[in-house]
């Protein structure tokens, strides 16, 4: 499932890379992915949103077993 989180990401890094930010993929424990989001995203107030509505949203459209995105 690593693999498959690791795809998607680079799916999602472009969008994060145009507002000045990129993204880490952590870890990959169960259904729960850990990633750093850096950059920009890093001290952004908005960066939880970016999380929850679009990381999140995009790997759990890709890959159903996946149960949450959390910040590490």
């Amino acid at each position: 499932m690593e693999e498959k989180v690791r795809a998607e990401i680079e799916k999602i890094r472009p969008l994060l890379q145009r507002d000045g930010g990129d993204i880490e993929l952590v870890s990959v424990e169960g259904g729960v992915v850990k990633v750093k989001l850096q950059g920009a995203c890093c001290g952004c107030p908005m960066s939880q949103m970016t999380l929850k509505g679009v990381v999140e949203q995009q790997l759990k459209e890709a890959i159903p077993e996946i149960e949450r995105v959390e910040a590490a």
